[in-house]
């Protein structure tokens, strides 16, 4: 069966938003997925690289993925609203997919700046399944928000200039359980030479 992709524009808080849609490549998918994308106002949209490759992942691991832009990236309206508006686009767009598929586990994930959206959204939200943090920068020292009862997987590169390995050692290892850290032998905190293994490590998760 070939992969389905669905172009679409989800209502969201301050005015539709931009969003791809796409189902596994062979298979029914037994989990839907959110992925959030990185800071926009440093250029971060859905189609960054490192979230394209999550989104293979988890559609590798029978995921339908859903990633869409934030309030005024690319088609989606609204302006920048200092993390808290995103936040709020990310849980319309949660809440279109779990209409979409009511009866499948959800699983969040985001790199970076959407790393930090989906911890957030994670703790609010019932029934998440887990939360797959990629890149996190850990250079931020709030991190009361990472408490959750949720599973979370924290993916790392070993040269993140924006969270090093100390770094973010230091914040999974004061966090409660469930908790996991994997760590991706690449160049930078975009994933530099170490693409395929992030993807091969959300594949697998």
């Amino acid at each position: 069966m070939a992969r389905k992709i669905e172009s679409l524009f989800v209502a969201g808080p301050a005015g539709r938003l931009e969003a791809l849609l796409e189902a596994p490549d062979d298979a029914a998918p037994r989990q839907a997925a959110l992925v959030c994308h990185p800071h926009p106002q440093h250029g971060g949209t859905m189609h960054n690289k490192v979230v394209y490759r999550i989104a293979r992942g988890l559609r590798r691991a029978g995921a339908v993925v859903l990633r869409f832009n934030y309030r005024g990236v690319n088609l989606s309206e609204g302006v920048y609203d200092e993390g808290d508006g995103e936040l709020e686009d990310a849980r319309a767009c949660l809440a279109y997919l779990r209409s979409r598929y009511p009866a499948l586990p959800v699983t969040l994930a985001g790199f970076s700046f959407g790393s930090r959206i989906v911890l957030r959204l994670g703790r609010e939200e019932p029934n998440v399944r887990r939360i797959v943090a990629v890149g996190f920068p850990a250079i931020y020292k709030e991190t009361a928000y990472l408490e959750t009862p949720v599973p979370r997987i924290f993916i790392q590169s070993t040269h993140d200039q924006f969270g090093s390995v100390e770094m973010i050692e230091q914040v999974v290892g004061s966090l409660a359980e469930p908790k996991r850290l994997v760590l991706i032998e690449a160049r930078d905190h975009f994933f530099d030479g170490g693409l395929q293994q992030l993807e091969e490590a959300v594949a697998n998760l």
